[in-house]
């Protein structure tokens, strides 16, 4: 057979080229976000697209049958798109729902949760409840930012890692941070421009609530000129400034008479202090709605006993304390133990204990032996496959299960369904608007529906 000479045909089920400019249509969206649409046969999708809308969009990877793209220009516009708030979400890696209304964010992120659940485990609630929502932006507490230094131009740059990359765009504007660490963020480059060891910086994290804060780790040592310009613009912006030592890892605060950072639960009238590295709920609105809910689904009766794993700084404990719970907080950090204890005494809560344990593992400890009736499981995105199941054999009458990937929560309800429980209820709660993380709660209840 003779070969025909030139350039070869593109077979006609060949994969599109990475960087190829394709037109189509978008029809539906993906479980986190993306529009879906339909080229040469082939499935799509487009980084923010919505359904309806014809796009040009250009190919970041591609596959036999599925291509990923990201939307380029709009051809035919849904009328559901909005304009962003933030200039820099073409190329932050934060935000990506910006164009999107928040009810299709929340219909999004339900679906989501329902689709895993259902590949998962084979699992539907009984009862879909409503989601929890609060601002859609001026919301977070806090934000870490990476601070680069480049020798060549001899500038500091600071921001946030670009989307699929690990360069920076420098941001000084970031309308999700709540207003105060918005300002102070917008001052932020400039100064830390102006110090002389600024080629020495790491990052800087800045933390809200009701004792404002700004975290700078530093590898070499600040000269006093430094130490100056950083208390004024805290002064200026009426935050605390805390130094970090990158290479001895001591903290400092500049303050010497300020506290450390604390945040408030109104509706139960409690504080927590904690530190600049410990976990906290970055959306105090939606924290204070989770608080009340976690409350109203477990409905624990005085002197029942309650396990809160993965307590942290006694968020859901010392709530459930004050509600009459004799409460058992478990965590795996040493330092975030001793601070949940140093809350409940704070505030007067004297029946609740708290213990340290690596709740990864399984579980033969003195404190476990003791019968309890309920359990609060706040865990990691890996989920508690181990735990649930330890729950399981020691037949806790309700277990709430709070998620921040449902992935893993579709995979541990599983666990405790084969295992005799029913998943009563369950909600999203939109505790990062703008963006495609989906938080949940989900009430286990053993035995039978006796309804």
């Amino acid at each position: 057979m003779t070969r025909l000479r030139g350039k070869p045909r593109r077979a006609p089920d060949a994969p599109a080229a990475v960087g190829q400019r394709i037109e189509l249509t978008l029809e539906r969206l993906t479980h986190d976000g993306r529009g879906i649409g339909r080229w040469h046969g082939r499935t799509v999708f487009v980084e923010g697209g919505l359904p309806g809308e014809q796009v040009m969009a250009r190919v970041v990877r591609a596959r036999s049958k599925l291509i990923e793209a990201r939307l380029e220009q709009l051809l035919q516009t849904s009328a559901e798109r909005r304009a962003p708030a933030c200039r820099h979400v073409e190329l932050c890696g934060g935000c990506s729902l910006q164009h999107m209304p928040q009810q299709t964010q929340l219909q999004v992120k339900q679906q989501a949760l329902a689709q895993q659940l259902q590949h998962f485990a084979g699992l539907q609630p009984q009862r879909w409840m409503p989601p929890l929502i609060g601002p859609e932006y001026g919301y977070r507490q806090r934000t870490r930012l990476s601070v680069r230094w480049d020798p060549r131009a001899r500038r500091l740059m600071v921001g946030y890692r670009q989307r699929a990359s690990s360069e920076l765009v420098e941001v000084s504007q970031c309308p999700i941070l709540t207003p105060v660490l918005e300002r102070l963020l917008q001052e932020l480059p400039e100064v830390l421009q102006q110090l002389e060891a600024r080629a020495g910086l790491g990052h800087v994290e800045l933390i809200g609530g009701a004792c404002p804060s700004m975290l700078v780790r530093h590898l070499q040592p600040l000269p006093p000129a430094d130490i100056e310009r950083l208390l004024a613009l805290a002064g200026r912006h009426a935050v605390v400034c805390h130094l970090q030592s990158g290479t001895e890892g001591l903290r400092q605060t500049l303050q010497e008479e300020a506290g450390q950072p604390l945040y408030r639960l109104p509706d139960q009238q409690l504080e927590f202090r904690f530190a600049a590295g410990d976990f906290t709920q970055v959306n105090a609105d939606i924290n204070q709605q989770m608080v009340n809910q976690a409350l109203d689904w477990l409905a624990v009766r005085p002197g029942e006993r309650v396990l809160d794993l993965f307590c942290g700084v006694g968020n859901f404990a010392l709530p459930l304390a004050q509600a009459g719970a004799l409460v058992t907080g478990v965590e795996g950090s040493a330092e975030m133990v001793e601070r949940a204890a140093g809350n409940a005494s704070l505030n007067g809560l004297e029946n609740v204990h708290f213990f340290q344990a690596d709740l990864s593992k399984s579980l033969e400890t003195d404190w476990l032996k003791v019968e309890f009736q309920a359990a609060l499981l706040d865990p990691p995105r890996d989920g508690a496959a181990e735990l649930v199941a330890t729950l399981a054999r020691k037949k806790l009458q309700r277990i709430l299960y709070v998620s921040c990937n449902p992935a893993t929560l579709a995979r541990d309800a599983g666990i405790l369904a084969a295992a005799g429980y029913r998943l009563v209820q369950l909600g999203i709660m939109d505790m990062f608007p703008q963006t495609a993380h989906v938080e949940a709660m989900a009430l286990f209840v053993s035995g039978k529906d006796k309804t």
